[in-house]
C-alpha cells in the first residue's frame, strides 16, 4: 500500500491531477449528455441536416412576381426578418409574407416571426427586362439548438418565358463575401499572415491570457537563468502555442473535408467545453489568489507551469495559454479564422501558425532580448500582490462563460457548473486542512465536479399544462371540466422535486388524457396577484399548492405538499367519473 500523501504533496498533486482531467474533458467534450438544452454539434448523437436539406427552395413565377416556396424539415424553422431578395444591381425588393408563428428568440433577445414546415415569400413586381438573376437570402435554426449562418441562393428568372430556376452563383459575383467564394482570397498571403501575427499579439492583452503570460514573464525575470536556457524557454513556449493552434486547425480542416459545417470557435458550442474552461479558470484564479501553492507537474494549472523553468513547463504553458485563449479568440477573430479555413490547407495552416506565433511573440522576445528583461520591474514582494490581482480577470472570465453556458443549457446547466465549482473549492480546502482522510474525500469531491456536467439529464416531460389564470379556471369550472392546478416557483425546491417525481412522468400525462383533465400551472417565481389570491383562498401563504377539481364540482380537493406518483394517480382515479 502506498504511503499517504503529506500535506504539501497533496497540494502539489491536486493541480496536476485536476488540470490534466480538465484538459482531457475540454478536448474531448461533446454537446450531448449535459443538463439542459445543448447546442449539439454535427457528428454527435444528434446530427443536424445539411442546410440545403433543412431548407429547400422552389421558385416560381406568378405573372411578374417571383414566389419563393420553402419546404422546411420538421424541427427546423426560418426567420421572417432574415429573408432578403435583390436585383443584380443590388436593389432590394419588397417582400410579402404569410402569417407565421411568433415566438421569443433567445439569440436575438426579442420576439420574432418564424416559419415551420413550409411557407411562401413573394416579391414585388419584377422589372420587365426578360432574363435576370435574383439573389435570395435566408437564415434558419433547428429547435435542437443549432443556428445556420445566413445563406445566399440565386434564382434565374425569365419573365418573358415565365420560368424561375435556382442556379449557381454568377461568376461575376465571386468577390469576398460572395457565396462559395473564399472570403480571404482578395488578400495576399503575406498580408493575411501579418494580420494573423498582429491578432495573436493582441490576444495577450485578453483577460484569458494576460495573467498566464504576466506570471511567466515575471518568473523569467526572477529566475536567473543563463542566456541559453532563456532562449530554450522562449522556443519551447512558442512551440506549445503554435502546435496547439495547428492541431485545432488540422482538426477543423479534417472535419470540413468530411462535410461538417463548422468553423473556428466550434468548441465553444459545447457546454462540456465551456464548463471545463470555467473549472480551469476558477482553479487558476484560486491559485493566483493564494488559496493553494502549486508545485511542479504536467500542466500545473497555469501558475505551476509558469513558475517551472524546464522545457516541459515552458511547452505546457504555451499549450495552456492557447487553450485558455479560445474563449477570447472566438469572438475576436472567429470570422477571420473561419475565412482562413476556406483556403487550401497549406494556406490555412500558415495563417493559424502566424496567429500562434503572434501570440507567443512577446514572451519569445523577452527570452531572446536581454534588454527587454532588464526593463521589467525588479522582483520583490509586489509580485505576490500583482499575482493575486491577476486572479480577478480570471474570475470575470468565469462569469462570462457561465452566462454563455446559461444561454446554451438554461439554469440547470449553470447550477451544475456552480455546484462543480463548490466541489473544487471544497477539495482544495480539504487538502489544506490537517485531517486524516482529506486526500480521499478531496478526490471524491473532484470526481463529483467532473461528473456533474457529464450526468445525463432527465428526458423532458411532455408539456401537458396551460398557464394558470382565474379567467381560465372559471371558464373550465363553468363548463364542468375536471382541473388540476399546480402552484409552483423556480426557487421552491419541494415544488421542483414534486414535478420531477410525480408530475413529470408519462403515467401522469396519460392520466390527464384519459380523464380529460386540464392541467393549469401557476408560476409564483415573480409576484402574481392572481396566484396569491388562490393561495390565500385555500389557507396557504406559500407554494407548493396542488388542487384537483373533479368534473362538475367547484370545490377543490387539496393534495399534500409532498407528492408521490401514487397519491396523484389515486386522486384522479377516485374522483374522475
Amino acid at each position: 500500500m502506498a504511503a499517504p500523501l503529506s500535506e504539501d504533496e497533496g497540494l502539489k498533486t491536486l493541480p496536476t491531477w485536476l488540470a490534466t482531467c480538465l484538459l482531457l474533458v475540454a478536448l474531448t467534450a461533446g454537446a450531448d449528455d449535459f443538463p439542459g438544452r445543448a447546442a449539439t454539434l454535427p457528428g454527435t448523437a444528434t446530427d443536424f441536416l445539411p442546410v440545403e436539406e433543412a431548407y429547400q427552395l422552389s421558385p416560381r413565377l406568378d405573372g411578374n412576381r417571383l414566389l419563393l416556396d420553402w419546404l422546411i424539415a420538421p424541427g427546423y424553422y426560418l426567420y421572417q426578418e432574415r429573408f432578403r431578395a435583390s436585383l443584380p444591381d443590388g436593389t432590394a425588393l419588397d417582400l410579402g409574407f404569410e402569417e407565421g408563428r411568433r415566438q421569443y428568440d433567445e439569440y436575438y433577445q426579442k420576439e420574432l416571426v418564424v416559419y415551420y414546415r413550409f411557407t411562401t415569400v413573394s416579391t414585388e413586381p419584377l422589372p420587365e427586362q426578360g432574363a435576370l438573376t435574383i439573389r435570395v437570402a435566408s437564415q434558419g435554426c433547428a429547435d435542437a439548438g443549432l443556428c445556420y449562418p445566413p445563406r445566399d441562393q440565386f434564382v434565374a428568372v425569365d419573365t418573358a418565358a415565365g420560368t424561375a430556376v435556382e442556379v449557381a452563383p454568377p461568376v461575376a459575383d465571386s468577390g469576398p463575401g460572395a457565396p462559395g467564394a473564399p472570403p480571404a482570397a482578395a488578400l495576399p498571403l503575406y498580408v493575411a499572415l501579418l494580420f494573423a501575427l498582429l491578432g495573436g499579439v493582441i490576444l495577450n492583452l485578453m483577460p484569458c491570457v494576460f495573467p498566464v503570460l504576466s506570471i511567466k514573464a515575471l518568473g523569467l525575470a526572477a529566475s536567473g537563468l543563463s542566456t541559453r536556457k532563456r532562449h530554450h524557454q522562449g522556443l519551447a513556449y512558442t512551440a506549445g502555442v503554435v502546435s496547439t493552434f495547428l492541431a485545432v486547425a488540422l482538426l477543423l480542416i479534417a472535419l470540413r473535408a468530411g462535410g461538417e459545417a463548422i468553423g473556428w470557435g466550434f468548441q465553444l458550442q459545447s457546454p462540456l467545453f465551456i464548463t471545463a474552461l470555467v473549472y480551469l479558470f476558477f482553479a487558476m484564479g484560486l491559485g493566483f489568489s493564494g488559496f493553494f501553492e502549486v508545485g511542479a507537474g504536467i500542466m500545473n494549472l497555469g501558475q505551476g507551469s509558469t513558475q517551472g523553468h524546464g522545457l516541459r513547463h515552458a511547452y505546457a504553458t504555451g499549450v495552456l495559454a492557447a487553450v485558455v485563449a479560445s474563449p477570447c479568440t472566438a469572438p475576436f477573430m472567429g470570422t477571420a479564422l473561419g475565412a482562413a479555413l476556406t483556403q487550401p490547407a497549406g494556406v490555412a495552416l500558415t495563417i493559424f501558425a502566424g496567429l500562434g506565433l503572434g501570440m507567443a511573440l512577446p514572451f519569445l522576445l523577452l527570452s531572446w532580448v536581454p534588454a527587454l528583461v532588464a526593463r521589467l520591474p525588479r522582483p520583490g514582494p509586489w509580485m505576490e500582490t500583482f499575482k493575486e490581482l491577476l486572479a480577478f480577470p480570471l474570475y470575470l472570465t468565469c462569469v462570462w462563460l457561465l452566462w454563455v453556458l446559461g444561454r446554451q443549457t438554461g439554469a440547470d446547466g449553470v447550477a451544475a457548473a456552480l455546484a462543480g465549482l463548490v466541489l473544487i473549492a471544497f477539495a482544495i480546502w480539504l487538502l489544506a486542512a490537517r485531517t486524516r482522510t482529506r486526500g480521499a474525500v478531496a478526490v471524491l469531491a473532484l470526481a463529483g465536479a467532473l461528473y456533474l456536467p457529464l450526468a445525463p439529464s432527465s428526458p423532458d416531460a411532455p408539456e401537458t399544462w396551460e398557464p394558470y389564470s382565474r379567467q381560465r379556471l372559471d371558464g373550465l369550472l363553468a363548463a364542468g371540466q375536471p382541473v388540476f392546478i399546480n402552484l409552483t416557483a423556480d426557487w421552491c425546491i419541494t415544488c421542483l422535486a414534486n414535478e420531477r417525481v410525480a408530475l413529470g412522468s408519462e403515467a401522469f400525462a396519460a392520466a390527464l388524457r384519459d380523464g380529460g383533465i386540464t392541467y393549469l400551472k401557476g408560476d409564483w417565481t415573480n409576484s402574481n396577484p392572481e396566484i396569491t389570491a388562490l393561495l390565500n383562498a385555500n389557507g396557504r401563504n406559500g407554494v407548493p399548492l396542488y388542487l384537483f377539481y373533479p368534473r362538475g364540482e367547484s370545490t377543490p380537493i387539496l393534495l399534500p405538499q409532498i407528492l408521490t406518483p401514487a397519491i396523484v394517480l389515486e386522486t384522479f382515479a377516485d374522483n374522475t367519473r
